[in-house]
């Protein structure tokens, strides 16, 4: 039995790849998904935004709905409507939480419970179970080639974007006192990165749905926590791990039948839990390790 579990697997590994064009363009579009999310989520969970990230993935979805409302399962329509959605809702988190005494980050949870309910309510009235599956969780193996180039076009921005501001950025999150005393431009910074974090859920959503896109961008990032230290150690790590994490829950989708956009998640939460266990920085295991006087 054992056996036939290794086989069916290394056939799944390798095989189904070079025989089925649809996995290839999933496994490009993880490829992509893990450059452009991978230092949004690294930069989320170092501005202790992690929950405000989950929150901005469910705000796409009543902009998603609307378009499919108006195009049907249209790409241009679904996307340019989540990416308007996703926007305004930040824009009016922040501004509530400027002008009453309501935190951003509570602030985004009422937006994000009102754009959920507002986007499920759309899409059952409007349409079938059918439809309301494929905006909730995605169909990344039916990823075509708009879809990829959408996806890689998002990403590439992001890459691109993060290069010509990573400095100011980073400043911002350790220390934005010191960003605005300098006139750094510390708001401008934050909405051009709720930009970012907003046409990533959406290059998400278009492959793995508006409950799942979060985890491709979250997971990896609290991943990376565990094995670096420096901010562009976290960025690569967080890249590497996306990406396994997409290439293993296609895998495993293909052999097994599997729902891939769940199985991709759930491959990343196996990689952030075993990292717990054993993650040089801060896993279980190494602090209970003892350590030598010059360590401690």
């Amino acid at each position: 039995m054992s056996g036939e579990l290794w086989t069916t697997l290394q056939d799944a590994a390798v095989g189904s790849f070079g025989d089925y064009a649809f996995m290839r363009r999933a496994l490009v579009a993880c490829l992509a998904l893990a450059l452009g999310c991978g230092p949004v989520g690294v930069f989320l969970v170092l501005r202790r935004m992690s929950l405000v990230g989950d929150a901005m993935s469910h705000a796409i979805l009543p902009g998603a709905a609307i378009g499919f409302l108006l195009g049907g399962l249209s790409l241009p329509a679904m996307s340019l409507g989540g990416f308007v959605a996703g926007l305004l809702v930040a824009l009016l988190a922040g501004l509530v939480a400027r002008m009453t005494r309501l935190r951003e980050d509570a602030s985004f949870a009422a937006f994000y419970l009102i754009s959920l309910a507002l986007g499920v309510l759309i899409v059952t009235l409007h349409g079938s179970t059918v439809d309301l599956m494929h905006v909730l969780f995605g169909t990344i193996l039916a990823v075509d080639d708009t879809a990829l180039l959408l996806v890689a076009g998002i990403s590439s921005l992001t890459v691109c974007v993060f290069a010509l501001m990573y400095r100011p950025l980073v400043v911002e999150c350790f220390d934005p006192g010191f960003l605005r005393a300098q006139g750094g431009g510390g708001g401008v910074i934050h909405l051009l990165f709720l930009a970012l974090v907003v046409l990533n859920l959406v290059a998400g959503f278009q492959a793995l749905g508006t409950l799942m896109a979060v985890g491709m961008m979250m997971l990896p990032a609290a991943t990376a926590r565990l094995w670096a230290r420096q901010v562009p150690g976290l960025i690569a790590v967080a890249m590497v791990i996306a990406f396994l994490s997409g290439y293993g829950g296609l895998v495993l989708s293909f052999a097994w039948n599997l729902p891939s956009g769940p199985a991709i998640v759930l491959m990343a939460g196996v990689f952030y839990l075993i990292s717990l266990l054993v993650g040089p920085v801060g896993g279980v295991l190494p602090r209970l390790l003892p350590r030598s006087h010059l360590e401690a």
